[in-house]
């Protein structure tokens, strides 16, 4: 009986335990979140409560359970079993930690900073270092966690004669990712693209909604996502209307008769321009820029604060003043000008 009892108390004790350290932990974290609304780090450590409890409960069972004589017929895989549990969970912990401190630090640099561009290009640096970083904690956790297996320390030693062959072999097979890998870090600190940018690639519009080391997704205006290799955006030409600020200039055409009332339309469209909210009032002029046989070009040059306003306000210009034309000079769209033929003989 004291063999089924005596683990059961332990496991139970140890879960107790775990339990009120982590709402002991968590209630301490959300009265210092409360006390220091400046800065969102106490809240955002919150989220290492769970991997903390892991990493408590693990010890508490590693240190106690030859004595509590969990599975005595098989307590060196007990230990094993807890050591690689205890491996990945401070792994995981270490993470969320930095992770917690890193969102933090941008967090207040982008209420603090007035300068969009810049605070998009940190955006995509800090989000790229996460990955790196969580990616090096990984790896080294899967590492450790071979190394206590006997059979995977023997096979170090040839595993490490053969590193140089392997390298080769591998560098070779993946050209491709290391290509896109480096791609990645030079598009994070060579500012060349960033979240939020507005870009046009392969002849579609979209905004840059994700970065990692080795894809890049941008979303279009009608809500779909275009997944490239970043390294398109370090060999291959592409727009990106956000660089170097996000003002755009846009231009409306009409095809219209030669009797057109150009002057009138030019007055009409600063009147409009007045009214329409997505106008930035930097410009707004209407010119003449080609002549056919048969009508006219005419050209109106507005600006806006974006890409997605400098749309909707050409749209906006061109319907109001073809309203305007219906309504009061129907005679200035084009007009094809027949006769009667002959009779036949």
């Amino acid at each position: 009986m004291e063999n089924v009892v005596r683990p059961v108390v332990f496991v139970v004790a140890t879960l107790v335990i775990t339990l009120l350290a982590g709402w002991l932990l968590d209630l301490l974290l959300r009265k210092a979140d409360a006390r220091h609304r400046e800065t969102p780090l106490w809240g955002r450590l919150r989220r290492c409560v769970p991997p903390f409890r892991l990493v408590l409960a693990t010890a508490l069972l590693q240190s106690s359970h030859r004595q509590a004589r969990i599975l005595p017929g098989h307590s060196a895989g007990v230990g094993h079993v807890l050591t690689l549990v205890m491996i990945a969970s401070t792994s995981w912990l270490l993470v969320r930690i930095a992770t917690a401190i890193v969102d933090s630090a941008y967090a207040r640099y982008a209420a603090a900073s007035p300068d969009e561009p810049r605070v998009r290009r940190v955006r995509t640096q800090v989000a790229l270092i996460q990955r790196v970083l969580t990616a090096v904690a990984v790896v080294v956790a899967v590492a450790a966690m071979l190394l206590t297996f006997p059979a995977m320390r023997v096979a170090g030693a040839s595993m490490l004669a053969s590193a140089g062959v392997l390298g080769i072999v591998a560098g070779i097979a993946a050209q491709s990712s290391l290509g896109n890998l480096f791609a990645g870090l030079q598009i994070a600190f060579g500012d060349t693209v960033r979240i939020g940018d507005t870009v046009v690639v392969d002849k579609e519009w979209g905004t840059v909604e994700e970065i990692t080391l080795t894809f890049l997704v941008v979303r279009t205006w009608d809500e779909r996502r275009i997944t490239m290799p970043v390294s398109y955006f370090t060999s291959k030409p592409y727009e990106n209307w956000s660089r170097g600020g996000a003002e755009m200039t846009g231009t409306v055409f009409w095809h219209l008769d030669h009797s057109a009332p150009v002057a009138l339309m030019r007055d009409k469209l600063d009147e409009l321009l007045k009214d329409i909210p997505e106008w930035d009032g930097r410009s707004g002029s209407l010119a003449v820029t080609d002549t056919t046989p048969n009508t006219i070009v005419v050209r109106a040059v507005v600006t806006a604060k974006n890409a997605d306003e400098v749309f909707t306000l050409r749209c906006a210009v061109r319907e109001q003043l073809i309203v305007w034309l219906s309504a009061q000079h129907p005679y200035a769209f084009p007009r094809v000008t027949t006769s009667e033929t002959d009779p036949r003989p």
